[in-house]
């Protein structure tokens, strides 16, 4: 999982901002949502412009050089923060694997231009390169003696030039570099809003009904509609798509069927896209981390409190961006799984007071009353 997060220079965030998610306290309620010492549950709070959805996507600007899968390059233009004279964003990434941390450094200066690398495991250095000081990558991980180490001309990641080029020997080293790969592999961005727009995982356009079809899942998504409020009877129906005739699900009225865009509100069309979304991370080896931004657009405050628990679910770390204090809750997650984003950084909101906070404290009345406002 990801324990800590720092990222400067990058779009809006001038200054380092770090985002930390070491588990700092013991509260005996709620323990699902920390695992190994990390928090694997969190929603991030904060004004309109503070920041939340550039945190998303520095978080996944991994995925861009190190996995083949889906990135949106508009998401980043602007990419370069203005009062940045170096012209260099900086990214820190820690992962812990049990008792081991992996960590992964590096600057670019686009979405697709990288400067330099650094990956140390359990703080030994074992792979680097300066493009801007050097010609010549370092490799000391067991299996890379005889990969070539004059890179000048590469625009690769020399982390997937290691995973691409050597036949690593087998050791604790090469384990966790194989965990490091595959959770960023794993990890998924996406908005809850009216459109299927999406960083890692998966490549390319899918529609989204037709994929709940194809999966066999119109059944549980009746359920889940249901569940959430929106009483229905669904069926699968042809309709014509951009390529053609394709299976996808309509509203079943007895003797009369609509397909499910033709009435299908915006809160509803935004259910459809997370129960897309579901469908895959409900599989615990399907997803490693998910950033959800603006997750609760369109949903009244009892829908979002069953968003949150369907995420508790999740086998993957989470991390929910959001304006609702309904769902600021000890009911739901824990004073160590709130943070507030503003100027200074992303703290959780035990950070942000003296007072000791228990169980039975109605944090969401604490939060509105200004309590978290230092």
């Amino acid at each position: 999982m990801i324990y800590g997060f720092e990222v400067e220079g990058f779009k809006g965030f001038s200054d380092k901002l770090v985002f930390d998610l070491t588990q700092r306290k013991n509260y005996e309620f709620n323990q699902d949502c920390i695992f190994d010492g990390v928090v694997k549950k969190s929603l991030v709070y904060g004004k309109n412009g503070i920041g939340k959805s550039n945190l998303g996507l520095a978080l996944f600007d991994i995925v861009a050089h190190l996995t083949e899968f889906n990135i949106n390059d508009g998401m980043y233009n602007n990419y370069i923060n203005a009062m940045n004279d170096s012209g260099i964003a900086r990214f820190k990434y820690d992962f812990k694997f049990g008792d081991d941390i992996v960590t992964y450094t590096y600057g670019k200066r686009s979405i697709k231009e990288l400067v330099y690398e650094e990956l140390f495991i359990n703080k030994k250095l074992v792979a680097k390169f300066d493009r801007v000081i050097d010609s010549n990558a370092y490799f000391s991980l067991s299996g890379t003696e005889s990969l070539n180490t004059a890179l000048a001309e590469s625009k690769i990641s020399i982390i997937n030039y290691i995973k691409n080029n050597a036949v690593l020997n087998d050791s604790v080293e090469k384990n966790l570099f194989t965990k490091f790969i595959r959770f960023v592999d794993k990890m998924l961005y996406f908005r809850s809003l009216d459109s299927n727009n999406y960083l890692g995982l998966e490549m390319g356009r899918h529609l989204i009904t037709p994929d709940i079809v194809e999966r066999g899942n119109v059944d549980d998504f009746e359920r889940f509609l249901n569940e959430a409020g929106v009483v229905c009877k669904l069926c699968v129906m042809k309709t014509q798509g951009n390529d053609g005739i394709v299976e996808d699900i309509g509203f079943d009225f007895g003797n009369k069927k609509i397909p499910f865009y033709g009435i299908a509100s915006t809160g509803t069309k935004s259910l459809a896209l997370f129960y897309y979304w579901l469908q895959r991370f409900k599989d615990d080896e399907c997803v490693s981390f998910i950033f959800v931004d603006e997750f609760d657009a369109f949903y009244h405050h009892s829908l979002s409190m069953l968003i949150v628990r369907e995420m508790k679910k999740a086998g993957a770390q989470v991390v929910i961006t959001t304006h609702n204090t309904n769902v600021m809750t000890n009911e739901l997650l824990r004073p160590d799984c709130y943070f507030i984003m503003d100027e200074k950084g992303v703290t959780p909101i035990y950070e942000k007071t003296d007072k000791e906070l228990r169980e039975a404290h109605n944090i969401e009345k604490m939060y509105k009353a200004g309590t978290f406002n230092g």
